[in-house]
């Protein structure tokens, strides 16, 4: 199994592990660190570096750093609105971070397109359950 092809299975496990355990931020825990939702997007952006550190050197501030600063963004957001006042605010932050699971979705089907080593074509799969994990994550807290 090449280095790319266990990248994008570690890349899918989050996704899925993220929609398998939604955790809606209930406000149980002590800290945005104990959302299973944090947690997976952590492992995605941990995933994503690894992943782009095979790109091409000339992609340095170009596909990779737009790629690792979007999958960055995801936890980032989640913890900012989990940290926020309102119910209100913090929607709002997950759906910032919802935004940000399209850009990374959609930077590696241009990986993929532009021959970055990517082999399967599996980001429509993954936005659609992270996409649901925010939508369900949304709604209940909007209830």
């Amino acid at each position: 199994m090449s280095k790319i092809t266990r990248e994008l299975t570690a890349i899918r496990y989050a996704f899925v592990k993220m929609t398998e355990d939604v955790a809606v931020g209930s406000r149980k825990g002590e800290s945005f660190k104990d959302l299973v939702v944090w947690q997976r997007a952590m492992q995605l952006s941990v995933a994503v570096y690894k992943l782009t550190s095979s790109f091409p050197a000339a992609e340095q501030f170009g596909l990779t750093n737009q790629l690792c600063r979007a999958a960055v963004s995801v936890p980032s957001n989640i913890a900012e609105g989990y940290g926020k006042a309102t119910r209100g605010e913090y929607i709002l932050f997950l759906g910032h971070a919802r935004g940000s699971i399209g850009e990374v979705q959609t930077q590696l089907l241009i990986a993929h397109e532009v021959g970055f080593g990517l082999k399967e074509k599996m980001q429509e799969a993954l936005s659609n359950e992270v996409g649901r994990m925010f939508v369900v994550m949304i709604r209940k807290l909007k209830n």
